[in-house]
Formats: C-alpha cells, structure tokens, sequence
C-alpha cells in the first residue's frame, strides 16, 4: 500500500474575534498518499481554504495532530515552517501570484535563489519545469503578456519547480474561462500520471471528478468521501 505522505487527525481551527469563536476545522481526520490526488469541496465558508492553509503550513491548528512526509509540523517555529513550504510544498493560486515586472523565467526561479541553489542547478530546474507546462518559448515574456491560461501554466511551473513532496492548489480554475481551466485541469492530470501528488481545492464539481478521491466539507467537517472510477 502506498505510503502516507500527509496525516491528520483530531485537527480544529477556531477563529476568535470580538470575543466570538468560529470552528472552521472542527476535528478532521484525513490521509493523502503519495502519488494521490484528492480534491476538496463543500460550500462557502465549509472550511475549505482553511484546511489547504493549515495543509500548506501557512497557518497552525488550533489543535491536533499533521504530519508531513514523516515528521509532526504542527508546533513548529515559524521559521521552521517557512523553510519546510519552501522545500515540501507547491502551491497553484486562483489569483496566479505571478510578481508582474519579472519574466517568465524570473518568476519560476524566484522561490528557488532563497534556498541558496547554484545557479547552474537553478537553470536546470527551471527549463525542466517550463518545458513541462509548455512555456519555455515564453520565458523571457512579462505576466501582462501572457493570457490567464498561460499565467496558470507559469504558476504551476513555478509550483515544480522545487520539486515538492505535493502540489495544493486552491481553486487553480477560478480565474479562467471553461476552455482554459480544462487545459489547467488536464495538465494537473498529466503531472498526476507522471507521479505527483496533488490536493485541490474546487467549488467546481466537473473539476471534482478529475482526482482520484473527492473529500466534501460542511461547516467544518469532513461529511463525506467518494473514490472515483479509474
């Protein structure tokens, strides 16, 4: 049986303000295989994003237990974290995040100089992963001169870059029209087939049925769970 890369259990996030407590995560229990996509859905305000930051080591737990490729991540020291996002984890953002007045090539080598990499190892990483979405004839292009679709590809170049351990992508389709998110969602199958390991985020539920698993979240709690069709 495949090993599991990421263990949850008992996880709750509470929000507090104003003196007011919102449960966002109440009590998840949930494992990612390598080499597993699972998506996530639900409604509005179900926790979803919540549960992607706390999976992307962007926000802590209020309680609980995760566990990232065999090491407990949950008490760690911000600095920890952020060295750990950086090697372990891709991110696919809606909104793309691609910093407008680098290139192409720039913006994809960019999370790869604050790990100290040599240059040489940098330019490799870089034309591989270009390659890999289709976009190296485009990387000495700015983002304003790239389509949505394209930002998309460039963004999820960036994400492989670094080689993570997985891919967290939230709501990789929001910003693009049908025929672009398809190109998104087929090429995030295809990096599946070559072995990563992915979990989305999507209120979409044709995009849903593109991962191997589907989680369903509602008002904080993981209410079910379907295993695709192969």
């Amino acid at each position: 049986m495949p090993e599991s890369l990421i263990h949850l259990q008992g996880v709750t996030k509470i929000f507090v303000t104003d003196e007011v407590e919102t449960h966002a995560l109440a009590g998840i229990d949930m494992d990612i295989l390598k080499g597993e996509y699972v998506s996530i859905s639900g409604p509005s305000g179900c926790g979803k994003s919540t549960l992607l930051a706390i999976l992307g080591l962007l926000d802590s737990p209020t309680g609980g237990t995760y566990i990232l490729n065999g090491h407990a991540v949950h008490g760690l020291k911000l600095s920890e974290r952020a060295r750990i996002r950086n090697r372990e984890i891709g991110f696919i953002f809606q909104a793309f995040n691609l910093i407008g007045d680098l290139t192409v090539y720039d913006n994809v080598e960019l999370p790869l100089t604050y790990r100290g990499m040599a240059t040489d190892e940098r330019r490799r990483r870089v034309k591989q992963a270009l390659d890999r979405v289709s976009m190296s004839h485009r990387e000495k292009h700015y983002p304003s001169q790239l389509s949505g679709g394209q930002q998309q590809r460039v963004a999820v170049a960036r994400a492989l870059a670094g080689d993570p351990a997985i891919l967290l992508a939230d709501e990789p389709t929001g910003n693009l029209d049908s025929a672009n998110g398809e190109q998104v969602m087929d090429l995030l199958r295809e990096l599946h087939k070559g072995g990563a390991t992915i979990c989305m985020v999507t209120h979409d539920p044709r995009y849903a049925t593109y991962a191997d698993r589907s989680v369903h979240l509602f008002d904080g709690r993981l209410v079910s769970e379907a295993t695709q069709n192969a």
